[in-house]
């Protein structure tokens, strides 16, 4: 079973955030999973759990993929799903961004929206729910599962990671990535360390997100955190995690797009957000590599809106409480 037309995955360009980070104090370098063809980093994802899921007979032209999504994976599959010909599910929540779902429905899927909150106050467990009940009610019906699906973290050691080491022109000290699945962080972490021992590991996630301990709590923007530990991660990994706010992740959005002309997703600002507040505590020589995973114009209604989010959410935090080690493989240079 092939697509109707090639489709291709991969080969974004790395660029150097160098108005946004002077490279004389840390040069940081960043994926743009942007220009990905549906727009994400998801697009990885999707088309490696397919393209496996079909090579081993699990996934034919007579089954229903159904999948819990925050927006970007369920756009990929969408995509995907259209070009196999095979019918898809997504199921989604309302942090969903309204673009996001009309570019859902417009690869033919059906979106199903959940909207009771979980017991963390996020909508995974809801969501995830969801998807074993239609599991069980839709003929020929398929989970992925991105959260503990191999392929995932597979998608991307084979992809991200090792476009990386093959284009990094200065050997990284730091790789730092979104959370939510943690199959993109994984992914790179494993590829990385085979190239380069030693770099640290820094997870960046919202601050409500359980995913390393805290409380869970609200959070708006899409694609990053999680109201329950996703089965992908593996602790012992990563070196560090960096918290913001949804409205520190707004500002790192609009500090990108005004300084390097990037249009980006929340999630990318919350990365942003995170690195400002990481090259404070590195020394002359480091230098890092980051993944920017989305493209703002899906975004156009919330992290570039001027009113979003309320005054009421537009706090933040200290850098003491924002950053945390977690169990280094080695003491801090």
């Amino acid at each position: 079973m092939t697509p109707s037309v090639e489709f291709r995955v991969g080969e974004t360009p790395l660029v150097a955030l160098d108005r946004l980070f002077p490279p004389d104090i840390v040069p940081v370098y960043a994926k743009l999973e942007m220009l990905n063809l549906g727009g994400s980093v998801k697009d990885r994802t999707a088309h490696y759990m397919v393209s496996q899921a079909i090579a081993s007979g699990r996934l034919t032209r007579d089954s229903h993929l159904v999948e819990s999504s925050s927006g970007n994976l369920a756009i990929a599959l969408a995509m995907i799903a259209q070009r196999f010909g095979i019918p898809f599910t997504a199921v989604v929540d309302p942090n969903c961004a309204p673009t996001n779902r009309r570019l859902i429905e417009a690869f033919g899927a059906r979106i199903d929206t959940v909207r009771d909150k979980d017991e963390e106050g996020g909508y995974l467990h809801t969501r995830v729910r969801r998807v074993a009940e239609l599991s069980r009610t839709i003929e020929g019906a398929v989970w992925l599962n991105q959260y503990a699906n191999p392929d995932n973290w597979r998608a991307h050691y084979n992809g991200i990671g090792a476009e990386i080491v093959r284009d990094m022109p200065v050997e990284p000290t730091h790789v730092v990535a979104a959370v939510s699945t943690c199959g993109t962080l994984m992914g790179l972490a494993r590829r990385l360390r085979e190239r380069w021992p030693r770099i640290e590991v820094v997870a960046v996630d919202l601050d409500g997100s359980v995913i390393f301990g805290r409380p869970g709590g609200r959070r708006e923007i899409p694609g990053i955190g999680a109201s329950r530990v996703p089965e992908q991660l593996r602790l012992s990994e990563v070196d560090a995690v960096i918290y913001a706010t949804d409205w520190e992740s707004t500002l790192g959005c609009r500090r990108l797009v005004a300084s390097q002309g990037i249009l980006a997703g929340g999630s990318s600002g919350t990365v942003v957000a995170a690195i400002a507040k990481l090259i404070p505590r590195l020394g002359p020589s480091a230098r890092i590599v980051t993944v920017l995973p989305d493209r703002g114009e899906r975004y156009l209604d919330t992290v570039y809106d001027p009113a979003w989010p309320a005054p009421e959410r537009r706090l933040t935090e200290s850098f003491d409480t924002s950053y945390r080690r977690l169990a280094p493989r080695f003491a801090a240079a």
